[in-house]
């Protein structure tokens, strides 16, 4: 099965990455400045050296990672004992129950509760893990056009889960998966689709779509910030290197 097998960022100090991503985020050091959680079919980061500092700006290509906890008030509190500046956990519309921060270099990183506030279930987490255990569960792109990204996305073999207007934002958001798995409901846009899509083993590639967006070029982020995302098992060439997205072989 293919897989979204590797996210680069380059970054200033990429061992303090690494260790903030492992002893806050509870990921795994896989060498080579790489990180990621345990679980073979989610991506894992590496970082590379940066000569400048990262800085987010809203029209990059690059938005966030969001990781997918079973208790984000747990997740919040651990973060905030290790001196991490997080925001409260609040239900965004119907989208999801989110919390958000930055890594020690800038990258946003959004925590995403498997359920919508108030909704969890009683079943049991471990509350050493952080969040109960999180998993790597989003990589959130940007586009000003989706049709040319729903071809290349069929193209490759993913399958789509689920879409999600923004109410009052200006965009929509857009998940593809390497995948087998169908949402519960056949209509992506239903409001179920969501929890479900938060739980899901493995990371989805997330396309906010901005139609009136003055998108920057990828070029802008050669030397710092976003460098790519690498996809294994894909044999179908990536003609449309828009959003960055290359092929590699699985480690």
């Amino acid at each position: 099965m293919p897989k979204i097998e590797l996210l680069n960022l380059s970054c200033r100090n990429p061992k303090a990455q690494c260790d903030f991503y492992c002893s806050v985020l509870g990921m795994l050091n896989f060498g080579d400045f790489t990180v990621g959680y345990a679980n073979d079919a989610e991506a894992k980061i590496r970082f590379v050296v940066a000569q400048q500092p990262y800085r987010p700006i809203a029209n990059d290509l690059y938005w966030k990672i969001a990781l997918a906890v079973p208790n984000i008030e747990l997740a919040c509190q651990q973060l905030q004992k290790n001196g991490v500046d997080v925001g409260s956990p609040h239900q965004f519309q119907d989208i999801g129950y989110l919390a958000h921060f930055s890594d020690p270099e800038g990258y946003p990183v959004e925590l995403i509760d498997h359920c919508f506030e108030g909704q969890r279930s009683n079943s049991s987490f471990d509350t050493s893990l952080f969040g109960g255990g999180a998993h790597f569960n989003l990589l959130t792109l940007r586009a000003t056009e989706i049709g040319p990204i729903q071809e290349l996305c069929r193209d490759i073999g993913m399958t789509p889960l689920a879409i999600q207007s923004v109410k009052g934002r200006g965009f929509t958001l857009h998940f593809f998966a390497f995948t087998s798995q169908e949402p519960p409901c056949p209509d992506l846009h239903a409001i179920e689709n969501r929890p479900w899509l938060y739980q899901r083993p493995f990371t989805v590639l997330e396309i906010q779509h901005v139609p009136k967006l003055n998108l920057a070029s990828p070029s802008v982020n050669d030397a710092v910030g976003y460098q790519n995302t690498l996809l294994s098992g894909v044999t179908h060439p990536i003609q449309r290197n828009r959003l960055k997205l290359e092929t590699c072989r699985a480690q």
